[in-house]
């Protein structure tokens, strides 16, 4: 089975939206990544959370595989990637998650059920207002073939 090969990143930058960043990566896309998610879990990026300056200082790793604030503050272009698909939508759109709980002739509470989350968050999925994670689309797809 032939690799996958993600793109990796050729320039990034802050914006002035807090904690988001402008990525152009290789194949010449660009995006706009919100890693405040990110950023206000995992503990190794206090430093960002707490100094706009340190993240406004953002550069590209050596290889573009990832981007850096310091030796020991990076995000992987893996991870970067993926945020950037969930949150455009490419994963599974709004109105295709919509049709998905329609043709199973679901309920929001029994897609909610079926998938292991809160009927809120189905909502929230069905109107765009959260983007679709990666691992509810392929639940949904899954689902469709059962």
């Amino acid at each position: 089975m032939p690799r996958k090969t993600l793109p990796r990143i050729a320039a990034v930058s802050a914006v002035k939206k807090p904690l988001t960043l402008r990525i152009r990566w290789t194949t010449g896309e660009e995006s706009h990544v919100d890693v405040a998610g990110l950023v206000a879990t995992f503990r190794v990026y206090e430093p960002l959370r707490s100094n706009l300056d340190l993240f406004r200082a953002v550069r590209v790793g050596d290889v573009g595989t990832d981007v850096v604030w310091s030796d020991e503050i990076d995000m992987s272009a893996d991870t970067l990637w993926r945020l950037a698909q969930e949150q455009a939508g490419i994963t599974m759109s709004p109105a295709a998650f919509k049709h998905w709980r329609e043709r199973k002739a679901y309920t929001l509470d029994n897609a909610a059920k079926a998938l292991g989350l809160s009927r809120r968050m189905v909502a929230y999925y069905e109107q765009g207002a959260k983007p679709i994670p990666r691992l509810v689309a392929l639940a949904a797809r899954a689902l469709e073939l059962s």
